[in-house]
C-alpha cells in the first residue's frame, strides 16, 4: 500500500474536495476519453447524471458548476477561483462544449445535468454517469465515475479491478506498510521514525520533487489560512452564515502581552486558525484537501499552532509533521474511508485529527508507538460523528467542527507524549471501528442533509 503525501494533500479549491474537486476531475477525465475517439465528431450532445450524496447535496458544494468547469477543461489545481464565475456564466449563454480537437457539442446546462435523487449506483454513494450521443440518440460513450473521498476519482471499470484485500504490498517502496502494526514493526527493526520511511517511500516516487512539493504544500496551507485572517462578510448560499475568524483573530491580537489572555486561550488560537481555513474553503477558494475539503482545517490549523506557538519548532519539525501526517492519512483510506458520504464525519474530520495528532507528536519528539498512540486517541474521540450539513453546505456544523478537530488533535498528542507508547487499543482496530460503524450508519447521516442538524433548523 503506498499513498503519496501529495495524494493525501492536494491543491484545490472548496467548497469539497469529493463534491467540488472529484466531479471536476471526472468530467475533465471524460472529456479526455472523449477526445481520443475515431468518430468523436460524430457527437451532437453530452448529458450528466449525479447520484446518491452528489444529488442530495450536489448544488450546496457547487457539484453543477464543477461539473460544468471539468467539461471546459479546468482541473482544481490549476483553477483559478475568480475566473470561474465568468467562465459557467458563459456556457449557459453558448450551450456548447468543445471537445479538444474537435467540434462545439450540445449541452445544456439547465437541463443535460440532472440530480437524480434516486437509489444511489452501486459501487459508492457518489455517482456519476457521463454520456455523449450521436445525432440519432444512441450512445457514442457512457462512463461512470465514483468520487471516493478526498478529490480522488475512480472509473467504474477502476473500482471493479480493485482488489477486495486491504492488505495488498507494492514492491516498488522500501517500506511498504499496510497496517499501523506494520508500521510499528518496520520501524523497530530497521530504527527509523515514521516520518523518515514515509520520506524513503516519497523519494522512491517523487525523487527530487519531494522537498519542493511539500514547501508548495505547506504554502498553500498557509496562504489560504493567511486570507481566511484578513477576510470578512457573509459566506455565500443562502444560509447567512458569517465569517468569524478576522474578529476572532483580531480580539487573540489585542490580548496578546496583557493580562486579559485566559489560559484557555491557546485552544481560541486553533480555533480560529481552523475557521479561517474552513471559511475560505465555504467560499470556493484555493484550500489543500487534508485529507478532505470538508475537513481541511485541522492539520494547517495544528501545523500552524506547532510553528508559532510550540516552543522547538523548526522547518525540520513541519516535514516531519507533513510526512507523519500523510502516513496515517493513508492508512485510513486504504482501511477504511475519508468520505464523508461513505463513512460520516468521523472519515473527515476524524480523521484529520488522527493525522494532526500524530504529524504534531512527531514534530515533538515522540517516538512511533507515541504517534501511532496519538492518532488512535484523536480517531477513537471522533467514532460515530455524523456528516449532517445544513442546506448540502460546508458551514454548519463543519466550520466550528474543524476548530474542536483541531484541539482534540493537540489534546491527543499531548496525552500520546506523556505516555510510553504503550495504550490498549490499537490504532487498526480504530479505523477498522470507524469503517464498521459508517457501514452501519443510516444514510441519512451520511452527507445527504436529509438527517440530523441538517433537519433541525431554527424554526424564526
Amino acid at each position: 500500500m503506498f499513498l503519496s503525501v501529495f495524494d493525501i494533500f492536494k491543491i484545490g479549491i472548496g467548497p469539497s474536495s469529493s463534491h467540488t474537486m472529484g466531479p471536476m476531475v471526472a468530467a475533465s477525465r471524460f472529456l479526455t476519453a472523449l477526445a481520443t475517439l475515431p468518430d468523436r465528431a460524430g457527437c451532437t450532445r453530452l448529458a450528466v447524471s449525479l447520484h446518491g450524496s452528489l444529488a442530495f447535496t450536489g448544488k450546496g458544494h457547487a457539484t453543477d458548476r464543477a461539473v460544468f468547469l471539468g467539461l471546459m477543461g479546468c482541473l482544481p489545481e490549476t483553477l483559478d477561483p475568480d475566473q470561474a464565475e465568468a467562465m459557467v456564466a458563459q456556457l449557459r449563454v453558448n450551450r456548447t462544449i468543445t471537445v479538444p480537437e474537435g467540434d462545439p457539442v450540445a449541452f445544456d446546462p439547465d437541463h443535460d445535468l440532472v440530480f437524480d435523487y434516486g437509489p444511489p449506483l452501486p459501487g459508492h454513494a457518489n455517482g456519476m454517469v457521463f454520456t455523449a450521443f450521436y445525432p440519432s440518440g444512441e450512445i457514442l460513450l457512457r462512463q461512470v465515475f465514483y468520487s471516493v473521498g478526498g478529490g480522488f476519482v475512480v472509473s467504474e471499470d477502476e473500482l471493479s479491478g480493485q482488489s477486495s484485500s486491504r492488505d495488498s504490498v507494492p514492491a516498488d517502496v522500501p517500506y511498504p506498510f499496510t497496517s499501523a502494526v506494520e508500521m510499528l514493526r518496520m520501524g523497530k527493526g530497521t530504527g527509523l521514525s515514521i516520518a523518515a520511511m514515509k520520506e524513503a517511500n516519497e523519494r522512491a516516487r517523487h525523487g527530487p520533487e519531494l522537498e519542493p512539493g511539500l514547501e508548495r504544500l505547506q504554502a498553500a496551507m498557509n496562504a489560504c489560512l493567511d486570507r481566511g485572517l484578513r477576510h470578512d462578510g457573509i459566506l455565500p448560499g443562502g444560509l447567512s452564515v458569517r465569517r468569524r475568524a478576522r474578529g476572532l483573530h483580531q480580539q487573540l491580537l489585542s490580548e496578546r502581552g496583557s493580562n486579559q489572555a485566559q489560559p484557555h486561550a491557546a485552544t481560541d488560537w486553533l480555533l480560529v486558525y481552523a475557521m479561517a481555513v474552513n471559511e475560505e474553503n465555504a467560499a470556493g477558494g484555493r484550500v489543500v484537501t487534508a485529507p478532505t475539503n470538508g475537513a481541511a482545517g485541522v492539520v494547517p490549523a495544528v501545523l500552524r499552532y506547532y510553528r508559532d506557538h510550540c516552543i522547538g519548532a523548526s522547518a525540520a519539525g513541519a516535514r516531519q509533521f507533513l510526512l507523519t501526517a500523510a502516513a496515517i492519512g493513508g492508512l485510513i483510506k486504504h482501511r477504511a474511508s475519508i468520505s464523508g458520504a461513505e463513512c460520516g464525519c468521523q472519515a473527515e474530520v476524524g480523521s484529520a485529527s488522527a493525522m494532526a495528532a500524530a504529524g504534531l507528536c512527531a514534530a515533538l519528539g515522540g517516538t512511533n508507538e507515541q504517534v501511532e498512540n496519538a492518532a488512535e486517541i484523536a480517531l477513537e474521540h471522533h467514532l460515530g460523528m455524523t456528516c449532517d450539513p445544513v442546506a448540502g453546505l460546508v458551514q454548519v456544523p463543519c466550520i466550528e467542527r474543524n476548530g474542536l478537530g483541531a484541539i482534540k488533535a493537540v489534546s491527543a498528542a499531548s496525552l500520546a507524549l506523556r505516555g510510553d507508547g504503550q495504550h490498549f487499543m490499537p490504532l487498526d482496530n480504530c479505523i477498522e471501528t470507524m469503517r464498521q460503524t459508517g457501514q452501519d450508519m443510516a444514510d441519512k447521516y451520511k452527507e445527504t442533509s436529509i438527517g440530523g442538524l441538517a433537519v433541525n433548523l431554527p424554526e424564526c
